[in-house]
C-alpha cells in the first residue's frame, strides 16, 4: 500500500511520515459493516462520482483529528526529529540522505 501512497515520495528519500488508517471496524455497527462501506467508497474514489454524501457518519472522524493533532503537536514541540526504526527498509545514511535531498 505503501508504494500506492503519496507518502512513498517522502519514504524513498528517507523522510519518516505517518500514514494514518481508521481501520476496518466501526463502533456500534456489526462486523463487516465498515469493510462493506469502504469497498462501496472504493467504487468511486477518484471518479466524478467521488463526492460527500449525505448518509455518511463522520462522528468518528472527529476523534481520528483529534489523535493526528495531538502527534503533530507532539512531534513539533519534540527535541528531535521523527526517525525510522532501526533496519528499517526505508532508513538511509545520513551520507546517503544527503546525495538523494530533494531538490
Amino acid at each position: 500500500m505503501l508504494y500506492l501512497s503519496d507518502h512513498y515520495e517522502f519514504a524513498k528519500v528517507g523522510v519518516p511520515f505517518l500514514f494514518a488508517s481508521s481501520g476496518f471496524e466501526a463502533v456500534g455497527k456489526p462486523g463487516g459493516y465498515a469493510l462493506g462501506k469502504i469497498l462501496e467508497y472504493n467504487k468511486h474514489y477518484h471518479n466524478v462520482s467521488d463526492e460527500v454524501r449525505p448518509d455518511w457518519d463522520l462522528s468518528g472522524v472527529v476523534e481520528d483529528l483529534q489523535l493526528l493533532f495531538m502527534v503533530g503537536f507532539r512531534v513539533a514541540q519534540a527535541d528531535r526529529h521523527p526517525e525510522w526504526k532501526p533496519g528499517a527498509e526505508f532508513k538511509r545514511q545520513p551520507e546517503a540522505r544527503r546525495k538523494s535531498a530533494l531538490p
